[in-house]
């Protein structure tokens, strides 16, 4: 196995052993000198006491950390191999065992009689599970759930005898408070390690460490942490000083593939759920708004008539038969308050619904234009997780270069409708500008995008200021009167030939606005 280690510089053997120091003076023992009491440097107590805290949380947790090695029976090469019909005499491949791919994670056992749990990651591939106990013991486990969104999965040995975790409430975690990894780093060569840290960030999101299908209904709330944590940590707990788990180690963000100062881990709240469903039917089934969110940002914020910058802009619905739409939100809405919980982020609003079980309900307050706020009682329904994408292909072809520049949004439009859809293989049935070019400098800079042509994505604008626009004597209109400075709502539609998904942004008007 190759393990990276950091650099070790070779000094001198003399450089090790000062001369002065090399042998004690005749006639002294170390042996009877006394050893001190208290610290020699009384201000240090207060490290001696952290030193022994971080010592009794490591003695209790260890014992309940596990070591998982997997197994991962896998075809041949030329088992893919497309042979012609009636060629196959010619092809006769000697018959070869499968392949077997070995790797390792960590978990945490949860309850005495054997449940553990670890990283969906970890376990969701493998043909055969086994787990090394800290006394030694080795038993082969069987996989009792997992769930690939929130990486999360449980499995179980026949014990009754282990001794489980502390759980803890990882809506208390603090940004700056101690924590500590347990795990098995890099392999069962390093087992059982513990490193420390703090807690670097809260509410993070992986997408981009961790894209994969159905990623829009992941739980995207990971905590950041310091804490060394490599692979082979995968599944392994989180605990802050009190010896109480509050995450399950998940990723890490490295180029290298080795600890790079970023490790995060899964909410333990979050994990409770998702277990506590594997654990009683084998599946997890989520609840859902029925709506695409975003951030607020601060010309959301002023739109609307936000006090502090927070809260959930809902970008659309996901279906005619959105729970959401059907009690009476609308695109545009902020959405500041969930039964009575103030909504930062979206992480937060996935993780407080995601909680709920489907049928149930919950009041929804939002804020619109003006700063009107009202209250939706929202009737959850089950999430449909299982629907796939698959992306066409389309021949490249260049757009119109020709856009011309509208200064007041800082982007080039040129018309879109049937027809340039039509060209690149598709029929959206969209109308509207499409953006080509975007002012690196300008308002709209981290708000729209430009059309790729050759990967089929066009961004269409379709309403400016809550107007209808589909040339740009109709985009004049839109912004007739505006001031610069102000913030103008653009709905904008993301084109491609798989499909089209639609959005707002908010823009604040550059100088040239009349």
């Amino acid at each position: 196995m190759a393990v990276g280690f950091t650099s070790i510089i070779d000094l001198p053997k003399d450089s090790l052993t000062p001369p002065a120091l090399a042998q004690p003076a005749p006639g002294i023992s170390l042996a009877g000198l006394p050893l001190p009491q208290k610290p020699v440097v009384p201000e240090a107590q207060p490290l001696a006491d952290l030193g022994n805290a971080f010592t009794a949380v490591a003695e209790a947790v260890r014992s309940a950390v596990v070591y998982i090695s997997v197994e991962e029976r896998q075809d041949n090469a030329h088992s893919d191999l497309r042979i012609p019909p009636g060629m196959e005499r010619y092809f006769q491949m000697p018959e070869e065992s499968p392949r077997v791919r070995q790797g390792s994670g960590s978990g945490f056992v949860i309850s005495s009689d054997g449940y553990i749990i670890t990283n969906s990651h970890v376990v969701q591939s493998a043909d055969r599970v086994d787990v090394t106990l800290f006394d030694q013991r080795q038993f082969e486990a069987r996989v009792v759930g997992y769930d690939p969104l929130t990486d999360v999965a449980v499995i179980k040995v026949d014990v009754d005898d282990v001794p489980a975790v502390a759980m803890g409430n990882s809506d208390d975690v603090r940004v700056g408070e101690w924590v500590m990894a347990v795990g098995n780093p890099l392999g069962q060569e390093f087992s059982f390690t513990v490193t420390a840290g703090i807690v670097s960030g809260r509410g993070r999101r992986l997408g981009g460490l961790r894209p994969q299908q159905g990623a829009e209904w992941s739980i995207h709330d990971f905590i950041q942490t310091d804490a060394a944590i490599n692979r082979g940590n995968s599944g392994g707990p989180l605990v802050n000083i009190a010896g109480e788990v509050i995450g399950v180690n998940s990723a890490i963000a490295s180029e290298t593939g080795v600890y790079a100062g970023y490790g995060f881990a899964i909410p333990i709240n979050l994990v409770r759920n998702v277990a506590d469903q594997l654990v009683s039917s084998g599946k997890v089934t989520r609840a859902q708004l029925g709506v695409s969110i975003t951030d607020v940002d601060p010309e959301v914020a002023e739109y609307v008539g936000l006090t502090e910058i927070r809260g959930v802009q809902v970008q659309g619905f996901s279906d005619d038969n959105s729970p959401a739409e059907r009690a009476g939100l609308k695109p545009g809405d902020v959405i500041v308050e969930v039964d009575g919980e103030k909504i930062r982020y979206t992480a937060q609003l996935q993780q407080l619904v995601g909680f709920k079980r489907p049928g149930e309900t919950v009041n929804v307050t939002i804020q619109r234009k003006g700063g009107e706020r009202l209250t939706y009682t929202v009737r959850l329904r089950e999430a449909d997780t299982a629907a796939e994408q698959t992306v066409a292909q389309v021949q490249p072809e260049d757009i119109e270069e020709a856009g011309k520049l509208e200064p007041r949004l800082g982007v080039a439009l040129e018309p879109f409708g049937r027809d340039a859809a039509a060209r690149y293989g598709f029929d959206s049935g969209v109308t509207g500008l499409a953006v080509v070019d975007v002012d690196r400098d300008g308002p709209a800079r981290n708000k729209l995008n430009a059309s790729s042509p050759e990967r089929g994505l066009f961004e269409i604008i379709t309403e400016v200021n809550d107007q209808r626009v589909r040339t740009r004597d109709e985009l004049s209109q839109a912004l007739r009167g505006v001031r610069p400075g102000q913030v103008v709502p653009v709905r904008v539609t993301r084109v491609a030939s798989d499909g089209q998904q639609s959005r707002l942004v908010y823009i604040r008007m550059a100088s040239g606005s009349r």
